[in-house]
């Protein structure tokens, strides 16, 4: 069976992977992601016509958002799972097809992906899917690579518009533009203009769906402070919670107090203990291990149980796969998985486990490390900034910030950031700080040389604090003295650089490879438009940037 994926940074040969996916996603799971997305532009015909004629489906937006999240890379690996999916997006299309039955002339035409009708059996869905996806279109090389450049980017913002919902947050704005980005697809005459005009709006669209969750997470867990962590552990019961969710690590501290249990973060979940409704629980007991990419060597053999909240999964050993759960969107075949949203959910399964397992036999911890350096956090201190800037103290900023991986070439990063001048500050976000955020870097006059804006999800921080400093010196942030040094791994990275991209942001160095999707001649536009360039070296690309 032949699959065919090229939307993460590390996908085979730099061109695609066809009999396996680097991430470890099988074929079959590819295969019926093909299917799911599918019916998602037929959900989006259907979405785009209610909002037209003033009827919104909220249960449809939802589904929306939660089907385009499992196809983001190392979300959903298990087969059965994503064949629920499809049958949760094939209810919800006919649901508003029904809903716009007395509105037929005003509706026009469906496409075909309006009247696909999935199978009744995974081999039935397998055999439909065979024909669907990225190569089922004969497009020219530069049109096909804009539409996946807009698909792509629609599914990183789908985690993050899921991430907020599920706090209680939304916007009508990024909710309409999921079924305009879907249907849009459904339109095989668009012209590059058209979608690249697409592509700008999304980039926008992204920004208010980024404000939208920082609000949500501000509103319910409090806004960052700058806070010191201890890597490591303590010693007696554990559970490690790994991906991006702070809704279910608050729910489940509120499940373990008092039983006993240390809690750590993993990966992604390292700025939680910068929040104040989080850090205030004495058994968020420190950080264990580094970024997702370790998580086989790190959870290797240990006396623990984990927790996997969203994405940055990878196939489990078999070492440690029965103390594994999963929960929300994130899924393996044979892992136990988690039910339910927010306060529903039921750890115990876990905590029985942990308890079981023993835990850590003694204390071990490593040097302390600072979070918490979120816009609130920055900005109540800009005046200092703003002084150290004028008087020369700080000569230059830089964020070094994206995805970690495993592919060679990410070494780049620590490289980098540990030859960075000493007038200069460096603000980072997301997993690719775990290159560099054990070293020591000092401060400049008070102000640390390295800020920890916190995950991917945290983005709109950067922004914000970049746009304050423009606003400052009265200039745009492209006037600034700030570089971005960017690494990129999958979806949620791709929205992030479109909305750089709609901001204006330019001279952008991305790596540590170029993205396979993005073809030679969307590539010159870019390079053209806003001067996207790829990085070289440590040394080379600092010299260009300070001289």
């Amino acid at each position: 069976m032949e699959m065919f994926c090229r939307q993460c940074e590390q996908t085979s040969q730099g061109t695609g992977c066809t009999k396996a996916g680097v991430c470890g996603k099988p074929p079959e799971a590819a295969i019926l992601m093909d299917v799911l997305v599918r019916l998602l532009q037929g959900l989006a015909f259907y979405g785009g016509r209610a909002r037209e004629l003033g009827i919104r489906d909220a249960k449809a937006d939802r589904t929306m958002m939660e089907c385009l999240f499992a196809t983001i890379t190392n979300v959903d690996f298990a087969p059965e799972r994503l064949t629920a999916h499809i049958r949760q997006a094939h209810a919800a299309r006919e649901r508003l097809k029904k809903l716009l039955s007395a509105h037929q002339e005003k509706i026009g035409a469906p496409p075909p992906a309006a009247l696909f009708v999935p199978a009744a059996a995974i081999a039935g869905l397998l055999a439909q899917g065979s024909s669907l996806g990225l190569r089922a279109n004969d497009f020219p090389e530069d049109i096909r690579s804009l539409r996946e450049i807009l698909l792509y980017g629609l599914k990183g913002m789908a985690a993050y518009a899921h991430h907020a919902a599920l706090l209680g947050a939304e916007d009508e704005s990024v909710n309409a533009f999921f079924h305009t980005g879907m249907n849009a697809l459904n339109d095989p005459s668009l012209s590059a203009d058209r979608l690249i005009g697409l592509i700008m709006a999304f980039g926008k669209v992204n920004v208010t769906c980024l404000k939208v969750l920082d609000g949500a997470h501000t509103g319910m867990f409090g806004h960052p402070e700058p806070t010191g962590v201890t890597p490591g552990v303590r010693k007696g019961p554990a559970i490690i919670v790994s991906g991006h969710d702070l809704l279910d690590l608050e729910n489940l501290l509120k499940q373990t107090a008092g039983k006993g249990i240390n809690v750590y973060t993993h990966g992604e979940m390292l700025p939680a203990h910068a929040y104040p409704a989080l850090k205030k629980y004495p058994h968020l007991a420190g950080h264990f291990g580094t970024a997702w990419q370790n998580q086989q060597k790190e959870f290797d053999n240990i006396p623990a149980v984990v927790l996997m909240t969203t994405n940055c999964i990878q196939k489990p050993r078999e070492s440690y796969k029965n103390n594994l759960f999963t929960t929300g969107l994130v899924a393996w075949p044979g892992v136990t998985h988690i039910a339910g949203e927010g306060a529903d959910k039921d750890f115990s399964p876990l905590i029985k486990k942990a308890l079981e397992t023993g835990g850590f036999p003694a204390d071990e911890a490593e040097k302390e490390i600072l979070v918490g350096f979120g816009h609130h956090a920055v900005l109540g201190v800009a005046d200092k900034v703003i002084a150290a800037v004028k008087s020369g103290a700080i000569r230059h900023f830089f964020l070094i910030g994206g995805c970690d991986g495993a592919k060679p070439g990410r070494n780049y990063y620590t490289e980098f950031a540990k030859r960075v001048p000493d007038d200069c500050v460096i603000l980072t976000l997301a997993c690719g700080k775990f290159r560099f955020n054990r070293e020591e870097f000092g401060d400049i006059g008070g102000i640390p040389r390295l800020l920890d804006c916190g995950q991917c999800n945290d983005a709109y921080s950067a922004v914000v604090i970049a746009q304050a400093l423009a606003d400052a010196f009265h200039g745009t942030i492209n006037d600034l003295p700030l570089s971005f040094i960017l690494s990129w791994y999958e979806q949620k990275a791709v929205c992030i650089l479109l909305s750089l991209f709609a901001l204006g942001v330019k001279n952008i160095r991305l790596g540590p490879t170029l993205p396979a999707f993005v073809s030679p001649g969307v590539l010159q536009v870019l390079v053209e438009k806003f001067g996207v360039r790829p990085i070289i070296t440590p040394e080379q690309d600092l010299n260009d940037i300070l001289t």
